[in-house]
């Protein structure tokens, strides 16, 4: 038992580094040259040899008369300094220089070490009682090689962090001390490309600049914290070559090491193998059609004592053809970036996008996304990639960090080659099974005991209508008429009890059960008729730092407290003992007198389903609802047996705080229906939960009576281990560090957003409310005049702001919000709010500014 808790105390130490990897600033990686990581399938394959070959023909070029630089970087070596691979680096392309003539210049330096490196290299100027942490070793070396009339060309190679023992970097640093954080070295490789290549001016556009970063080991090697180095490396995504294996087994591993890379989203130009005799590179060329070209170097001498010139010469013409692959490479790319913004516009129908305001200037070129944060291309002068942090959480569906990203991917690539995809009706497979399972043992807990399939979240509302209605009819004596008559034909007109400010969906029937507004009028959806009774709800939100209720007219006339509209926090609002306020009774009676309306059968329209998002609309402005008022909802719809749907799409999976909103209202659904978290926002998929009594009002012996309603794609096995997969990493506090437990020994998230932060934001001038809660922070900016609402502009200059400061956000009108994932850090979630706080005030600086002129 000790080894297994000493297990997994390492692991979550392991996540906790991978996680704190990401969590620096924005990270800017300059384009405007390439830069290309070099990687292989295992050790002592000849990953630095390939790296002086490559710069050997990008610097040793008789017909060159530009100034070109190139740099090598070395982030992590071991075994020195009797092994450096800089300083051969150095050696080799100084030699190589003067045995074909050619001017060079030409310096080698090493920035950090242990102390018993930094010791074994330089006796008198380091002391065993010195501290653990990394010296600065601060070596460095130059050479010239001139040539009268000749540009000489430019070679920097560097390591920037070295250990003592020929080990694994996460051995020797563990051993020697000088541990070094994922974020510092990803730090630090960063700031030598800016410094290295653009300090002395490398003319953009003109490929004068040229650099490789060459890892340690083989892909999967673990770096100096623990963390993989195809992980560790993965915020930069640095396209890459691969130096393959030529021995024998080395197809196998060649393969494993592309795959992986694969995996990870990376991209690799080109595999370079050593040729041993086996013709390794057919199967390879086999396997990588023509993917990726295959590169073969000649057999390497094995006598210490070969300086290697003569290898480099024979060499020569692959290393040449390889370095215009990478070139070739780097040039296709940059041409795609540029151009996609023009195509785009071109091509695309974005949703709830006018595109009259879209010049392509202002469209947002995604290159990638790594946990919280996308890495997008801009043109500001030079070309570059900088992350922008997704506030959207890539509209309301992200949740993964970088870890469970790379972990879904490798899921979802099995259940894809495991079972492609299947039909569900009367089937079952694993990944179905386990993913309805863990829905009813998490979300359903203690009510639901169905699954029902579906796409997505719109469809997922649409069956939990039919299933709604079915129920009420059942209840109510409908359905025995129906099956004795033509089930086609119906005097009836089933209902929605709904809110005011609610969104279910963009399919007709989804639409129907919201109440008016931007997304129902006629220009949207000309067939809409509003088939509900839809309710004003009050409201609760922070205002100069305390929450308030706001109440619509019809209840301003009851006789209440003070205590009743006004909480001294937030977990106030949601206590069950405000159910014996007097405001509960006034919710109770007004509810309980607009369901009176259609209580009887007198009439041909009832109220057939109760259907709320709990807590929070989201694209209704992301207001909250009181809590108190939808728990009276759901009792009232209880008495009269309206069944009552909760609409968890966006409220559901942690995204408020809790596994399912329906704890945070203390009350439970006949219906609920989930999304976009639920397969961590990677895969489309959806369910609608119920109960027995809901399930039953379908079993009967004809199929006309069964539910009628599917997709092709139902219970698809991708979106099912998707979500499994999600489901245990959100809510397992091995995986996500964000999970603690609370008196009631419930799981929760940890508070994500500072609450002076928060207090200090709801106090601005330009703030009309703020509401916080889970992986939610959204404000209202008080506009000019009448300009709020979903069509408003007046929060656009403040959406570029945060744009330009690394915050990718998209207003609801002038509601601005940013979201995270359950995973997410409260460190990332308190810089984020920081800059919202100052770009508030710039925002409110220029609109006085303007008021003024």
């Amino acid at each position: 038992m000790l080894l297994r808790r000493s297990h997994r105390h390492r692991l979550l130490l392991l996540h906790h580094n991978h996680r704190q990897s990401k969590s620096f600033s924005t990270l800017t990686v300059p384009l405007s040259h390439p830069t290309y990581t070099i990687w292989s399938s295992n050790t002592s394959l000849g990953k630095t040899l390939v790296s002086a070959g490559i710069s050997s023909s990008f610097l040793l070029s008789p017909s060159s008369s530009n100034a070109k630089k190139f740099l090598y970087l070395k982030p992590l070596q071991t075994g020195f300094p009797s092994d450096s691979d800089s300083r051969f680096l150095f050696q080799k392309l100084s030699s190589l220089s003067l045995r074909r003539n050619l001017p060079l210049f030409s310096s080698h330096s090493v920035l950090l070490s242990s102390l018993p490196a930094a010791k074994s290299f330089k006796p008198n100027n380091f002391s065993l009682n010195d501290s653990q942490e990394m010296c600065e070793l601060a070596f460095y070396e130059e050479r010239k090689v001139l040539k009268e009339g000749k540009v000489a060309p430019e070679l920097v190679s560097e390591t920037l962090y070295a250990w003592e023992g020929a080990l694994s970097p996460h051995l020797a640093a563990e051993r020697e001390g000088g541990a070094v954080g994922d974020s510092e070295l990803i730090k630090k490789v960063k700031r030598r490309l800016e410094e290295g290549l653009l300090e002395d001016g490398v003319e953009r556009g003109r490929l004068d600049g040229f650099c490789v970063v060459e890892t340690a080991g083989g892909v999967a090697s673990p770096g100096a914290s623990g963390t993989l180095q195809c992980d560790l490396y993965r915020p930069l995504r640095f396209p890459g070559v691969l130096v393959g294996d030529g021995r024998l087994g080395g197809i196998s591993g060649t393969i494993s090491a592309y795959e992986t890379l694969k995996l990870r989203g990376y991209d690799v130009v080109a595999i370079v193998i050593e040729d041993h005799g086996l013709a390794n590179e057919i199967p390879l060329m086999s396997y990588l059609r023509t993917r990726v070209p295959v590169f073969v170097l000649p057999p390497i001498p094995q006598d210490p004592s070969n300086d290697l010139m003569e290898w480099f010469d024979e060499s020569c013409n692959v290393f040449n053809s390889l370095k215009e692959t990478m070139l070739e490479a780097y040039l296709e790319r940059m041409r795609r970036l540029n151009e996609m913004p023009r195509r785009a516009g071109d091509v695309f129908w974005w949703p709830f996008t006018q595109h009259k305001l879209v010049p392509p200037s202002t469209v947002t070129v995604i290159d990638s996304r790594c946990g919280e944060n996308f890495s997008v291309y801009k043109v500001q002068n030079k070309e570059y990639i900088t992350q922008q942090f997704d506030a959207c959480a890539s509209w309301w569906t992200q949740g993964p960090d970088a870890t469970l990203q790379t972990e879904l991917a490798r899921d979802m690539g099995y259940a894809a080659a495991r079972f492609g995809h299947v039909m569900f009706p009367e089937n079952v497979y694993e990944p179905a099974l386990e993913c309805a399972e863990l829905l009813l043992d998490g979300v359903g807990k203690g009510w639901a005991t169905r699954v029902y399939f579906s796409d997505n979240g719109s469809t997922a509302i649409e069956i939990a209508l039919k299933m709604a209605f079915r129920k009420f009819s059942s209840d109510h004596g409908i359905l025995p008429e129906l099956l004795e008559n033509n089930p086609a034909e119906s005097c009836h007109e089933l209902m929605v009890l709904a809110l005011t400010g609610s969104y279910h969906g963009d399919t007709l029937g989804a639409m129907e059960a919201q109440a008016p507004s931007s997304y129902t009028g006629f220009l949207q959806q000309p067939w809409y008729t509003g088939r509900g009774l839809f309710l004003d709800p009050p409201t609760v939100f922070m205002h100069n730092g305390k929450w308030s209720l706001s109440l619509p007219e019809v209840f301003h006339s009851g006789n209440l407290e003070p205590e009743d509209i006004t909480f001294r926090s937030r977990d106030e609002i949601f206590l069950k003992s405000r159910d014996k306020s007097n405001l509960a009774g006034l919710y109770s009676s007004y509810v309980s007198q607009q369901l009176s309306q259609y209580s009887t059968f007198s009439g041909t329209k009832q109220i057939g389903a109760l259907i709320i998002e709990p807590v929070i609309q989201g694209a209704g402005g992301m207001h909250m609802v009181d809590p108190l008022f939808q728990r009276m909802l759901v009792n009232e719809c209880r008495h009269s047996r309206i069944p009552v749907i909760f609409d968890e799409v966006f409220t559901g999976f942690w995204r408020l705080g809790v596994e399912a909103a329906a704890e945070l209202l203390g009350c439970v659904p006949d219906i609920a229906c989930f999304a976009k978290l639920m397969t961590g926002g990677i895969i489309p998929l959806s369910a609608t939960l119920a109960t027995d009594a809901v399930f039953n009002s379908f079993t009967g012996d004809s199929k006309l009576k069964a539910l009628l309603h599917g997709h092709s794609y139902s219970a698809h096995a991708m979106g099912c281990t998707a979500a499994a997969k999600s489901i245990k990493w959100f809510k397992d506090p091995i995986t996500n560090l964000n999970i603690t437990s609370e008196k009631s020994q419930k799981n929760v998230l940890r508070e994500l957003w500072d609450a002076e932060l928060v207090e200090q934001i709801s106090s601005h001038p330009s703030v009309s409310r703020v509401v916080a809660l889970g992986t939610l922070f959204a404000l209202e900016l008080q506009p000019d005049g009448s300009d709020a609402g979903y069509a408003s502009l007046y929060a656009r200059s403040l959406v570029q702001m945060l744009r330009e400061d690394g915050i990718y956000c998209r207003p609801l009108g002038n509601v601005i919000y940013v979201m995270c994932g359950p995973c997410t850090s409260p460190e990332i979630c308190t810089q984020q709010l920081h800059k919202l706080y100052l770009k508030l005030e710039e925002f409110t600086q220029v609109k006085r500014a303007m008021k003024i002129d």
